[in-house]
């Protein structure tokens, strides 16, 4: 099945899997960073924070998606569906891998310039948000 033929619903149930694929791991990482004392890790706060908020927006916003999956086709009115969809999926990969991006060669007070994707991501989650409580039936 190639991605055209998926609805809106099935592609966030699969971007949801693949956010929550990659999110999870991320965590496991992070521990194993400290569990090794690997210096470039511990010796940036900025990095650390980045990182783990990266980490935990990912889980997260990959949990909305795969809800969002589940009840999205009953409860949302069939001509919005596909752009709340989208939106949500847009919001819920570009939040998390700003935070990520954030913390690669990040300055020790500032992190670096992929955090200005997560306001972009806020953004759309917001709208994406705001729209499924208004097209609610």
């Amino acid at each position: 099945m190639n991605d055209t033929s998926l609805t809106s619903a099935a592609k966030a149930l699969r971007t949801g899997w693949m956010l929550l694929a990659t999110s999870l791991p991320l965590g496991l990482a992070l521990e194993a960073l400290h569990a090794f004392k690997v210096r470039g890790f511990l010796e940036s706060a900025v990095r650390r924070e980045m990182w783990r908020l990266a980490h935990a927006h990912g889980t997260l916003l990959a949990l909305l998606l795969i809800g969002f999956a589940a009840v999205a086709e009953r409860h949302l009115s069939s001509e919005r569906h596909a752009a709340i969809a989208r939106d949500l999926r847009i919001g819920a990969v570009l939040m998390p891998v700003g935070f990520f991006l954030g913390g690669v060669l990040n300055s020790e007070g500032d992190p670096s310039l992929g955090i200005a994707l997560v306001p972009v991501g806020a953004v759309f989650l917001l709208a994406a948000l705001v729209r499924a409580a208004l097209a609610t039936r």
